[in-house]
């Protein structure tokens, strides 16, 4: 990419005037946090983010995949663009938190902290379109429906880098357990694709004293949980990556009665395309090879979720430059290791060069806990992450 960072010259500057606005971007914060939207209902999400961004001088388009929203801003004659993109969407998780601003939208929780991804983008946001020295196109995305993992698909088929091209596309996450404020970046594979199957083994009810009588499907579901595993441990390279991971199992409603049926779910999770692919092929063949003999017969419904986010080198590499020139060596993580959760943005990054990357979240409770919270303490720190990397690719 042969860009230029001269963070050092600016460095404070943005730092702050971040600061100094910093209470009404966690009056934002925490505004989202109180009335968050499941996937494909995020109108009023959306609604602020455009007032926003209007109000900070960008030209806006709404309704783009469903509820996401596009600002760009261009400045000088520069003929390069940057896309920086935010997810909007809450979980359908009933918050635990007790704090003042919890949600008010009984069941819906932003237990991911997209509220927090949304508002460091407005914030960069406005300090780029009062203070940005740059000269190109700056385009950011706010996208919905991330948690069923498809607004980028949406958007993307929506036309979104026809109507609003990009030379490289950008985005974070906040990451619990990680110091705050810390960036990390990792080149390649850096989140898992997400595959999910609904298994049925069927066999024939009966009287839990006669099991001879019975064909039992909650015998065969426990054989086919515990030899899922052999999938892991002898189908796959061990120098790759699978996680296998029964979240759900049903059958019967009773102590003495052996059910006709049982259902599992479960989600299957890769780093590279063959595996994934050998994933599809074993986990359906162990369910119907192990129902079948203990007499029963699987019904196993495959979908496939979306891929694995695999970063562009030069693009991470760039990224990582930013944050070494413009914050202290420690802030930026020397080893930061792949993660096996799943993120939509990787449709992103199949339609155009980019990286996503990962800022600390401190010690706060997982992603997707009821517990969880977003730290308001990053928001400054990531908000000036995103106003040197543009900066620096529109210099």
């Amino acid at each position: 990419m042969n860009i230029h960072i001269d963070g050092a010259r600016h460095r404070d500057d943005a730092e702050r005037t971040l600061l100094a606005a910093i209470d009404e971007f966690v009056a934002i914060r925490r505004d989202l946090h109180q009335y968050p939207e499941l996937s494909f209902h995020e109108r009023r999400t959306s609604e602020v983010v455009a007032k926003y961004l209007l109000s900070y001088g960008y030209e806006v388009r709404e309704g783009v995949g469903g509820y996401g929203v596009v600002a760009t801003l261009r400045r000088g004659k520069g003929g390069r663009r940057i896309g920086i993109r935010a997810d909007i969407d809450a979980l359908p998780v009933e918050e635990a938190t007790d704090l003042a601003y919890s949600s008010r939208n009984p069941g819906v929780m932003h237990a991911c902290g997209h509220d927090g991804h949304t508002t460091i983008l407005l914030a960069a946001a406005r300090y780029l379109a009062e203070h940005g020295k740059f000269s190109g196109t700056l385009t950011l995305i706010f996208q919905p429906a991330e948690e069923v993992g498809a607004g980028a698909r949406k958007m993307i088929e929506d036309r979104l880098f026809e109507r609003f091209p990009v030379d490289a596309v950008f985005g974070l996450h906040n990451w619990p357990g990680v110091t705050a404020g810390q960036f990390g970046f990792v080149e390649g594979p850096a989140m898992a694709s997400v595959d999910q199957a609904l298994i049925r083994i069927v066999g024939r009810g009966g009287h839990g004293a006669a099991p001879h009588e019975a064909v039992d499907p909650v015998l065969a579901s426990a054989s086919f949980i515990t030899a899922l595993q052999s999938i892991v441990a002898r189908n796959v390279d061990p120098l790759e990556m699978a996680v296998l991971t029964v979240g759900s199992i049903h059958g019967g409603s009773a102590s003495n009665v052996i059910p006709e049926s049982v259902e599992l779910k479960l989600t299957a999770r890769a780093y590279s395309p063959e595996v994934r692919d050998r994933l599809e092929q074993r986990v359906p063949a162990l369910a119907r090879a192990q129902a079948e003999s203990f007499g029963a017969h699987a019904e196993v419904n495959y979908r496939r979720g979306f891929p694995a986010v695999v970063n562009h080198v030069e693009e991470t590499r760039f990224a990582r430059s930013v944050a070494e020139s413009n914050f202290p060596l420690e802030q930026v993580a020397k080893d930061f290791r792949p993660r096996t959760a799943s993120e939509d943005f990787a449709y992103m990054l199949q339609a155009r060069p980019g990286s996503y990357l990962f800022v600390g979240n401190g010690d706060s409770a997982p992603l997707h806990s009821p517990q969880y919270d977003f730290n308001d303490e990053i928001i400054a720190p990531a908000a000036r992450f995103w106003v040197r990397l543009a900066e620096a690719f529109l210099s």
